[in-house]
């Protein structure tokens, strides 16, 4: 009978880098202040270069253990959705503690359904085409791009991508 339980592939692992720095954050004598690892938007560049890998292995577990509709399934595309980087990877720390204890995993459950539920809505119907390897950019981005620049911050503006075929405002 336990040769059916073979089949369950671990959860990737975290690169080491990354486990040197939650480590050397966890001890009471630690000088390190830095934020915390799933935070992608504050990390410093060589955290951050250690990421994307993990989390796209992170993804493909996912897909692979739990994906069993076309809306479960995190597309291929996720770097390119900004917020689901965010979202999978502090989904993805979550799932390594909650492991430690039974009743935990139950509530990683709880917030991994919730997940789906934010990245459907996210997605909207683009989903369907990013599924499927035809990724659709920021249907919002024009309303994005109607905010003015903050006084002072000129170079807020170029951080908005003009729509493709756009000729100015």
């Amino acid at each position: 009978m336990t040769e059916t339980l073979t089949q369950f592939e671990p959860f990737p692992e975290l690169p080491a880098l990354i486990l040197d720095y939650i480590a050397e954050r966890s001890t009471e004598d630690s000088v390190v202040e830095g934020p915390a690892p799933w935070d992608l938007g504050a990390l410093p560049a060589e955290l951050l270069d250690q990421m994307p890998t993990w989390l796209d292995s992170v993804c493909r577990w996912l897909n692979g253990r739990y994906a069993w509709q076309p809306q479960d399934v995190i597309p291929p595309c996720w770097t390119e959705h900004e917020g689901l980087g965010y979202e999978i990877a502090a989904l993805a720390f979550a799932r390594t503690e909650a492991y430690a204890v039974a009743g935990s995993s139950v509530v990683w459950h709880e917030q991994y359904d919730r997940f789906l539920t934010r990245m459907n809505k996210a997605l909207g119907q683009a989903g369907d085409e990013c599924r499927v390897g035809r990724h659709v950019d920021r249907p919002a981005r024009f309303q994005l791009a109607a905010w003015p620049p903050r006084a002072g911050n000129e170079s807020e503006e170029s951080q908005v991508p003009e729509r493709r075929g756009e000729t100015g405002r």
